[in-house]
């Protein structure tokens, strides 16, 4: 059976695992889930149609499933769904999603959410990244897997973040960043690749040096087109640059976040 606090307000209509545990001033919806292992510290507040996965810990005074901050819409019922392992801490903020966006805001697996990172309406959140103090994403933003997003940064709706990227604190991200791209400013361009990162997830010599080189032929060798091109014909067959590859060729909403000067 639930441990829920003598103070806290678990509404008709919840689901918690067995072992979920709700900490003092808590209050969870009627239409929220919790997953086995999951804690709410205390002072937390789940609202809407919100998915806990398993193993969720989440800080005092977060406030998870409230309406979109889109003026002039509707509150409708729509979703906020996380995977398992994330922890989530203190005054963080995630909205649900909007029927104009799909419906749904979605983050993975085995996120790590510092003190106000903020998520807004219709973003997807992929696994193992790390959001940390006041990171705040832009409705419809795409963060992919194993991205590093730096204190305040502050993402553009609808932009994408590739996967293993690195984005600096205090940066405005207003372009897709590639996929292993480092990327700062108070308008953020790319400075280069990230090397650390690449090296901790055990990327060989080769992937590394493909990487490098998609790059380079990417934003050095003229045109976009051009420089997929020669991406392709020279390291097509290596999975990190393809990664790259792919997320060039999908072309989002925003144009690709280029090199400074």
């Amino acid at each position: 059976m639930p441990k829920v606090h003598p103070t806290a307000l678990v509404e008709a209509g919840a689901k918690l695992a067995d072992d979920v545990e709700v900490g003092p001033f808590c209050i969870v919806g009627p239409d929220v889930t919790i997953g086995a292992g999951s804690r709410l510290i205390s002072h937390v507040n789940v609202a809407g149609r919100t998915t806990l996965g398993d193993r969720t810990v989440v800080y005092p005074f977060a406030s998870l499933g409230t309406a979109p901050q889109w003026i002039g819409l509707a509150d409708e019922p729509t979703e906020l769904i996380l995977g398992t392992d994330n922890v989530i801490r203190e005054s963080v903020s995630m909205n649900k999603g909007s029927v104009p966006g799909g419906g749904v805001t979605r983050v993975g697996n085995n996120n790590y959410f510092m003190v106000y990172a903020h998520v807004a309406h219709d973003c997807i959140v992929g696994n193992n990244n790390v959001f940390a103090n006041s990171a705040t994403l832009g409705g419809h933003v795409e963060v992919g897997d194993n991205v590093f997003l730096g204190g305040l940064a502050a993402i553009q709706q609808k932009t994408r973040i590739g996967s293993f990227a690195m984005l600096g604190g205090c940066s405005a991200i207003t372009s897709d960043v590639i996929p292993f791209g480092m990327a700062s400013g108070e308008r953020a361009h790319m400075i280069g690749i990230n090397m650390v990162g690449m090296k901790r997830k055990n990327f060989s010599p080769d992937s590394i040096r493909a990487v490098r080189s998609t790059y380079r032929s990417l934003f050095f060798t003229g045109t976009l087109e051009g420089g997929i091109e020669k991406a392709t014909e020279d390291y097509g067959d290596d999975p990190a640059a393809r990664l790259i590859l792919d997320f060039v060729n999908s072309r989002g909403a925003r144009h690709l976040c280029q090199p400074g000067d």
